[in-house]
């Protein structure tokens, strides 16, 4: 019996909890020096801004908390720096989680319960929420209470607890999954959308501050260029290029600098990838041009359907190099011009860096 009971204690104990930040863990130093902290050092969406602006103020003037947000738009854009802004313009404690964290309804309730007054939950990708936990946010969201069902059976009885004000921070990349009774509770709804050139050359300018390494100009345009439109994207181009720049014992960042990094990188003037090329070829010359479906088109590469369809494909389209059809994705006549201007020219002339 003794040690049927030690080994109950055991395993009771070894039972995961759901990951509570009080800020996002980052990958490394670097992340948190370059992530601005006020909204207005935050660069780019502009109508965004102005209407977070707006609501912040509002909040603060009648000291209620901020209506439920939900951000959407590609992964890299800024997600999760906004939300963090967004409390600290509250003067709030900010508190992260995810939705794959978030296994169980109980440990929505444990998180819940813990809040003070106003704070700011964030869930990253909150479209993995399970459904048991989804639900259990409905009441929180719109009434500020947590009913939580005690027993099974006829017998069960329904305790409701009173949560503090709070607003909740939803981010997500897949907005059509979200279901409808979730993303009704939101009430502010904002899409985050790829920068320009512009925006990110001021990005990488002001990271680079931060980090004390010097960047021409013209420099951080060509960084920028070969970013995607993605602040993330153009961040780690900077933190290696950087890299490049210290490895050199060089003292300025400059263009030359800058190609020859991306030339052994193997970044294109596109801002296109080993793997990008490769499922272009692959839909030119294994397809003949395609159409060809996403199973078969991911097999072809050796990558997994999900990650074709999110990561790879929606730049290939935005540059119009593939096109989606109704009977599956098609290599574009600009798709084929890259190609042959890559194969002719691209990888030629591979000079030595230093």
């Amino acid at each position: 019996m003794a040690a049927g009971e030690e080994k109950r204690v055991r395993r009771k104990s070894t039972t995961a909890k759901p990951v509570l930040a009080e800020q996002k863990p980052e990958g490394d130093a670097t992340g948190a020096i370059m992530r601005p902290r006020r909204l207005q050092d935050f660069i780019g969406q502009e109508q965004l801004r102005r209407n977070l602006t707006v609501f912040i103020d509002a909040a603060l003037s009648r000291k209620e908390p901020l209506d439920h947000c939900l951000l959407y738009g590609p992964p890299g854009l800024g997600k999760t720096t906004l939300s963090q802004i967004i409390a600290a313009e509250l003067g709030v404690r900010f508190k992260y989680t995810s939705g794959p964290a978030l296994t169980r309804a109980g440990d929505l309730a444990s998180i819940l319960a813990s809040l003070r007054d106003r704070d700011v939950l964030f869930i990253d990708e909150i479209h993995r929420l399970p459904a048991a936990v989804e639900e259990g946010l409905y009441s929180a969201m719109e009434d500020f209470q947590l009913p939580i069902i005690l027993g099974k059976g006829p017998s069960a009885k329904t305790l409701t607890i009173q949560l503090k004000p709070f607003t909740l921070i939803g981010a997500t990349t897949r907005f059509g999954m979200l279901s409808a009774p979730l993303r009704d509770r939101f009430g502010i709804v904002m899409r985050l959308d790829p920068y320009n050139e512009d925006d990110l050359a001021i990005i990488i300018t002001n990271a680079a501050v931060r980090l004390e390494t010097n960047v021409e100009p013209a420099a951080a345009r060509r960084i920028a260029a070969r970013s995607r439109g993605i602040p993330r994207i153009a961040l780690r181009n900077l933190k290696r290029i950087r890299d490049y720049m210290a490895y050199a014992g060089a003292s300025l960042v400059d263009v030359k600098l800058v190609d020859r990094a991306f030339s052994h990188l193997n970044i294109d003037q596109y801002g296109l990838l080993d793997i990008d090329r490769r499922l272009l070829e692959a839909i030119d010359e294994k397809f003949r041009g395609g159409p060809v479906g996403l199973d078969s088109l991911a097999s072809a590469i050796s990558e997994d359907p999900e990650t074709v369809s999110v990561v790879i494909e929606p730049y290939l389209v935005q540059l119009n190099f593939i096109a989606r059809t109704s009977q599956g994705r098609i290599i574009t006549d600009l798709g084929r011009r890259y190609l042959k201007s890559h194969d002719s020219g691209g990888a030629g002339s591979d000079e030595a860096l230093f």
